[in-house]
């Protein structure tokens, strides 16, 4: 090859490069250009579930602060069904430019994976993590029937008559189906699951004692509790919780390890800007530092976490792979 030649091919690769460098700082100085001025206009937020649930309210709670913040309105919109398959593929789809966020729970982020087998969207390729907001401990209560008041006595009655004693659920597949089978697996029990369609309806057997367990969120049960209605055997934080201080949690109370809750985290479209990641993230941590979000989260039943996207992303993959051990162990299907 002449020198001429080979001086003509370096002088092309410097000019790809060149080119090719300088689309990368183009795009780069556009998305920081277009975070400088986000937002300019209202923000939408998907909550993959009907108004009035636990991860309507967090939404709710967090987005009114948020458009105090931001200057611009944050707009709830709720698409429930499918177990969140429908919010959450529609928040999939839309445009990554900051202007569409929504709620990612650990249902459908965590545990659709494993229980759809044709799931439309990827909890972790479609999205973009920005926090982790709350966590909502499963609070394990019984009926005063059961003659069982510490989960010592649970396990060893259980034991002794396996298969017949029944804990209620909202439905196959949700977090307190997946506490009841977590428990199974580690405490090495069997009770029985029993599926309702939703919350109230498994609440109401329970209080009528058709059946005798039930694993769920505290807001849900608490005042049953304080009635004397239900009893509160343990909670699956790994810590207790402060509105429950003498109620034990169920690590503590044998069962090493044990932890289920329901989490409520906020995420993006994937490809969303990195700096309009970052910004929410910023802005929902302080949120959720301040002394009255605090409050009414806690009267929710929560406990405030406020990650990094990252922290949350990796949060999000573990909990992927430790539901999906226990929907595969269980053969849980979903309804």
């Amino acid at each position: 090859m002449s020198i001429r030649r080979r001086a003509a091919g370096s002088l092309r690769l410097a000019l790809i490069v060149a080119l090719f460098a300088a689309g990368n700082a183009l795009a780069q100085a556009a998305s920081t250009a277009a975070a400088l001025v986000y937002p300019s206009k209202p923000i939408r937020l998907i909550v993959p579930f009907p108004p009035g649930g636990g991860n309507d309210v967090i939404a709710r709670i967090v987005g009114q602060k948020l458009t105090e913040r931001l200057g611009q309105p944050v707009i709830i919109d709720n698409k429930g069904g499918g177990n969140g398959v429908i919010g959450l593929n529609a928040l999939a789809q839309a445009a990554p430019d900051g202007y569409t966020i929504g709620v990612g729970a650990a249902g459908p982020m965590a545990v659709n994976p494993s229980l759809y087998d044709n799931l439309s969207y990827d909890p972790v390729r479609d999205f973009a993590p920005i926090t982790n907001m709350v966590m909502f401990p499963l609070l394990l209560v019984t009926h005063p029937s059961l003659k069982a008041r510490t989960i010592p006595e649970l396990i060893a009655l259980a034991r002794a008559q396996p298969g017949r004693i029944f804990y209620a659920s909202p439905g196959s597949g949700n977090s307190g189906h997946l506490a009841g089978e977590l428990f199974n697996a580690m405490a090495k029990v069997q009770i029985t699951h029993v599926p309702y369609r939703g919350q109230g309806p498994a609440v109401s057997d329970l209080l009528a004692g058709q059946v005798q367990v039930l694993f769920s969120s505290i807001p849900s049960v608490i005042g049953y509790v304080q009635q004397g209605r239900l009893n509160a055997i343990a909670v699956g934080s790994s810590t207790r919780v402060a509105s429950l201080p003498n109620v034990p949690t169920i690590a503590e109370s044998g069962v090493a390890g044990y932890e289920a809750y329901s989490w409520v985290g906020m995420i993006a479209p994937a490809h969303t800007p990195r700096d309009i990641v970052v910004r929410l993230n910023r802005e929902i941590v302080e949120i959720l530092k301040q002394k009255d979000v605090e409050d009414k989260l806690t009267q929710q039943g929560a406990i405030p976490v406020g990650d990094s996207p990252e922290q949350f992303g990796s949060y999000i993959s573990a909990e992927i792979r430790k539901w999906g051990a226990i929907v595969k162990s269980a053969n849980i299907k979903a309804d």
